[in-house]
């Protein structure tokens, strides 16, 4: 199977991170075509790929397909030896349920705190509304954990998609000097040691703004 994803700057696309750890927890091979973004002719070059006007998009042989969420759920039913989704009917639900959050959620810290793996310094003021979001997320990341993390020091133990998911968030927290309680911060710590997320953050930080 022919895979191609296409994806935005490294530094600032949390969408496109979370399509690409989606790819790597696949284990498929795939090819990368990345757009940077804030270009005079970004959009028209990311039109030329994607119906939307959005990355990411993955090219594959039943079509493009945009969204990072329903990337996830294709690979995770092309490859499903790769235990995309946690197994066990409860922890899917959890996970699935999760990452809908965060796909449709969260809107203050996006606006906010956008990704920036290039940021090292907080905010000057957090707004009560980003505040909010963090406390919620930090109780997300909990719940996870403290149900099904036991085998692993990932959410659900071990790696899957509601990880590729948070894992932009994750970034956002450090990038930003956010104080966490000791469970959220060794989850940051974890995404930051993560093979799969290493490549990814070694090009964004030497990206030219």
């Amino acid at each position: 199977m022919s895979l191609t994803l296409v994806i935005g700057s490294k530094n600032t696309s949390s969408w496109s991170l979370r399509g690409w750890l989606a790819m790597c927890l696949s284990g498929a091979e795939f090819e990368e075509i990345l757009i940077p973004l804030g270009g005079a002719d970004t959009a028209r070059r990311i039109r030329e790929h994607s119906p939307s006007g959005k990355v990411p998009l993955l090219k594959c042989e039943d079509g493009p397909i945009w969204d990072s969420l329903a990337i996830a759920e294709y690979l995770a039913e092309q490859f499903p030896e790769a235990y995309m989704w946690p197994r066990g009917e409860a922890a899917r639900a959890l996970a699935r349920s999760v990452c809908a959050e965060m796909h449709s959620g969260f809107a203050a810290l996006r606006a906010n705190m956008p990704m920036d793996l290039q940021r090292q310094q907080p905010l000057a003021r957090v707004p009560a509304e980003v505040e909010a979001d963090i406390a919620r997320i930090v109780e997300l990341w909990t719940l996870c954990r403290q149900r099904f993390g036991q085998d692993g020091p990932f959410l659900f133990g071990h790696a899957s998609i509601a990880d590729a998911f948070y894992a932009p968030v994750a970034t956002r927290f450090r990038s930003y000097a956010v104080e966490l309680p000791p469970l959220a911060k060794a989850y940051v710590d974890t995404i930051y040691q993560w093979h799969l997320f290493q490549p990814w953050l070694q090009a964004a930080r030497a990206e030219k703004a």
